[in-house]
């Protein structure tokens, strides 16, 4: 090491950064996904995700408002009139002051100013605050609601999930049964040439041979489909997807539902008594403070603004109380619209669990005849080899054709793949079961 040269350290260390950052690569084209990896990834990727920070950023600029609405508006003007009739004294006090020397020209018929109103809410009711509480409650909504259709995706990426799965297991088991029929062929070949087989036994077993490439075919077309949506759900390459089997999950411990759909139910109902928590602050009164400075001519003092038309400073300040009774004369409707929205969400809320219930009950009784049938499949598959494997040796022994064998090889790979579908209808009932009640 004391006589390494740094410098060769320093041209190699970006060569171990780029090897690394491959090696990587190559294990991230090798990973293998399970069933919530696919899900969490689909979820990430979703377009569907970008609104929930927009939601979140819309709120926070709503909410700035209502706060600065507290804040004192201010407001400056011009002004700048002329009136054919302004206010002056009677003809006999203008004589008076005439001849005690005192000239009273009366107000000027061209009057202008410059001037600051200013206003401040003292008491509105409680209307800001029930605004905010109504701001903040219709962005859980939407949030809420954001999450019901996210949710929905789960749905789609296990279905798919399953389905590449399935089909995956179809090309396995199709792919035994072809080499057992290609070593059918071969035996036959032998015995033709023999003399103890007929042509048309080897045509037979050669035709099944090739309608069982087809089907392995399909099946390899179907997975490259799923593959290809699965695909664009997670954000990988379809080539790049290699899923792990899931082993049995366990069930649910309660039928208890924790589905989006039930808070979303409940944030619209807290919305529903928002929104009438904001039309009550509309019967309560609104106190203000106002203020109102300006410089010009007439000013407030209208007696001074006669004698002399010199520009003066005015201030005006008071406190304004206000009350629209308007909203007496519709609060009775008001209150029967909030309480027909209230229960027009709860018959909803009904429907949803009435119909969550009777699919609950339905995939728990799947399930369970799924897990019984299951029992059987293992001594159907061991019990349809016994028998192929007997029709083989009956077939080199001339006791039956091979249209008899080829029926034999179907039921073992009939028994096979039925086996293998009820294992994976079992999981995803499993799964079918806890979406229904999001656990």
């Amino acid at each position: 090491c004391e006589n390494s040269n740094p410098d060769i350290f320093i041209i190699m260390k970006p060569l171990i950064i780029i090897l690394a950052l491959f090696l990587l690569s190559l294990g991230n084209l090798n990973a293998h996904l399970t069933q919530e990896d696919c899900v969490t990834q689909a979820e990430a990727n979703y377009p569907l995700i970008k609104k929930f920070n927009l939601n979140e950023a819309t709120a926070r600029i709503d909410l700035s408002d209502i706060n600065r609405s507290w804040l004192p508006r201010i407001s400056a003007y011009t002004q700048a009139t002329v009136q054919n009739v302004v206010p002056s004294f009677p003809s006999a006090l203008k004589s008076a002051l005439d001849q005690m020397g005192q000239e009273m020209r009366g107000l000027g018929k061209l009057q202008y100013k410059f001037g600051v109103d200013v206003s401040q809410m003292i008491y509105d009711g409680g209307a800001s605050k029930a605004r905010r509480d109504i701001i903040r409650t219709q962005k859980d909504l939407k949030r809420a609601s954001l999450e019901v259709e996210m949710y929905a995706v789960r749905e789609r990426v296990e279905n798919l999930f399953f389905a590449i799965l399935l089909c995956d297991e179809q090309i396995a088991q199709n792919e035994i049964t072809r080499t057992l029929l290609q070593s059918n062929v071969d035996r036959l070949r032998s015995m033709l040439s023999n003399g103890t087989a007929m042509q048309s036994d080897l045509d037979m077993v050669e035709a099944q041979l090739l309608t069982v490439d087809q089907h392995i075919i399909q099946a390899q077309s179907a997975v490259k489909g799923y593959k290809e949506v699965l695909a664009l759900y997670i954000g990988e390459k379809p080539e790049s997807i290699k899923l792990i089997w899931p082993e049995e999950d366990e069930m649910p411990l309660t039928n208890r539902s924790d589905r989006p759909e039930l808070r979303l139910f409940n944030l619209q109902l807290a919305a529903n008594e928002a929104s009438d928590r904001l039309t009550n602050t509309t019967l309560l009164p609104k106190i203000g403070f106002f203020a109102q400075a300006y410089y010009g001519y007439p000013g407030i003092d209208y007696f001074q603004s006669m004698i002399n038309r010199d520009l003066s400073f005015n201030l005006l300040a008071g406190v304004k109380v206000s009350w629209n009774i308007d909203s007496f004369y519709t609060r009775k409707n008001s209150s029967i619209k909030t309480r027909l929205n209230a229960a027009n969400i709860a018959s909803d809320r009904e429907l949803f669990m009435f119909n969550s219930n009777l699919l609950t009950a339905s995939q728990t009784e799947a399930i369970e005849g799924l897990r019984k049938v299951i029992k059987d499949d293992e001594r159907i598959i061991a019990l349809r080899a016994n028998v192929r494997r007997a029709a083989e040796s009956q077939l080199e022994n001339g006791i039956i054709d091979a249209t008899a064998l080829l029926t034999k090889i179907s039921d073992e790979n009939l028994a096979q793949l039925t086996s293998t579908y009820h294992k994976i209808q079992l999981l995803q009932e499993i799964y079918k079961l806890k979406y229904t009640l999001n656990q």
